[in-house]
């Protein structure tokens, strides 16, 4: 079993709310988490027909034979679990009790909403960050083997090729998730919208020109957008909420949560292939910023991650605000430092002008270092960076 940074939170959440909720996405190690981190509570899978039909003819005799807690798994499989616990927990408010596993946030989220707000601690768990991967795998293979092979777990155990569990996985998400909520009936057009959407990651979101494309309309394409970002397989980057004067681009960008995904999307298969891809750059862009997304979700913190982009041509990949100023990142997926990369680098952050920390450029390269006023870090050094408070921390050392 990999070692999950998302485990202190837990812990944490278990010692201040009677319920602790994990989401996040099929197959990214909710359920071996959870009962690794509470190995003395029942499990229950409410995927599991029989479970789940005594607790729906009989709710109360079902849930007594957990009076001491349990972990559900698949909560969102009985809509009527989360009216009973505000009962239970209501009568008992002991801490850590229960514990709530599901794959469709939008599922787990409307129910806690509804009836467990103020009582649950929400969690997130997304595929494999780099600092989870043994050090083994990270420093030994290389940047595009990674990006390749994705971070959900199964992958990084080396029991499945990316492209026979890709396959799998595409199709197991569109016909239990997807057909469950929307009612989709051609998945086939469901499938070519999330390889379009896969064409596009590292982009700015134009939702009329994805709908022009994929053949159906702007409200489908925008419901089966949500639905992707529901089930955690999208992150839309949201713009720099200040616009410093400036003319501002106000649509989001999209990214998948996990390059390994994209690129199957994509077609493709091969390290010497995306080595050479058009769309290298983007998916490099995608891994990095899904590494700081990780690292914010296992601190049990809001994303707070934004780009900027304005009219005048400046533009920074990442920004994320630390004692009322701007850590700025640049990001570029070649292995030389470059002068335009470190040109780049110093430019994007000209915007914010007196709010602006010195920038980093992350890059595809090994080595990290200061230079021109740029602390360049080396793609495998991100690793290092397992909480957000340490990249705070960092920057105030070099000032």
């Amino acid at each position: 079993m990999f070692e999950r940074h998302l485990t202190p939170t837990l812990l944490r959440f278990a010692s201040a709310f009677p319920v602790v909720a994990i989401t996040g996405p099929r197959q990214s190690g909710k359920t071996t988490l959870s009962r690794a981190v509470f190995p003395n509570k029942p499990y229950v899978s409410l995927e599991d027909p029989t479970e789940r039909a005594f607790a729906q003819e009989d709710p109360r005799g079902f849930l007594n034979r957990y009076p001491h807690g349990a972990i559900f798994d698949e909560a969102q499989r009985w809509p009527d679990l989360f009216s009973h616990l505000q009962g239970m927990v209501d009568a008992d408010r002991s801490v850590g009790r229960f514990v709530l596993t599901g794959s469709q946030q939008f599922g787990l989220l409307s129910g806690v909403t509804q009836s467990l707000a103020g009582r649950v601690g929400m969690t997130r768990l997304l595929p494999l960050s780099l600092a989870e991967l043994p050090a083994l795998i990270r420093d030994t293979r290389s940047v595009d083997h990674l990006m390749l092979q994705g971070g959900y777990p199964e992958l990084c155990s080396q029991l499945h090729l990316p492209t026979d569990w890709f396959a799998s996985y595409v199709a197991t998400y569109v016909e239990r998730d997807v057909r469950q909520v929307l009612n989709v009936q051609n998945a086939s057009s469901f499938q070519r919208f999330l390889r379009l959407c896969a064409g596009r990651t590292g982009q700015l979101l134009n939702l009329s020109a994805l709908a022009g494309e994929a053949g159906i309309t702007h409200s489908t394409a925008r419901a089966w957008m949500s639905i992707l970002e529901a089930s955690d397989l999208i992150y839309l980057l949201p713009p720099y909420h200040r616009n410093f004067g400036k003319r501002v681009v106000k649509s989001p960008k999209l990214y998948f949560i996990d390059v390994g995904l994209a690129c199957w999307l994509l077609g493709i298969r091969d390290s010497n292939v995306l080595a050479l891809h058009p769309l290298r750059g983007a998916l490099f862009e995608t891994l990095v910023v899904s590494e700081f997304l990780k690292i914010r979700m296992n601190a049990g913190l809001p994303s707070d991650l934004y780009f900027w982009r304005d009219n005048n041509g400046l533009e920074a990949d990442l920004l994320f605000e630390h004692a009322n100023q701007l850590q700025i990142i640049e990001i570029k997926s070649g292995q030389t430092v470059t002068p335009d990369y470190i040109r780049a680098g110093q430019k994007s952050a000209r915007f914010a002008g007196l709010e602006a920390l010195p920038p980093w450029l992350i890059y595809g390269g090994d080595e990290s270092y200061l230079r021109s006023g740029l602390r360049v870090i080396g793609w495998r050094d991100i690793h290092s960076l397992t909480q957000i408070n340490l990249l705070s921390e960092q920057t105030e050392k070099d000032k």
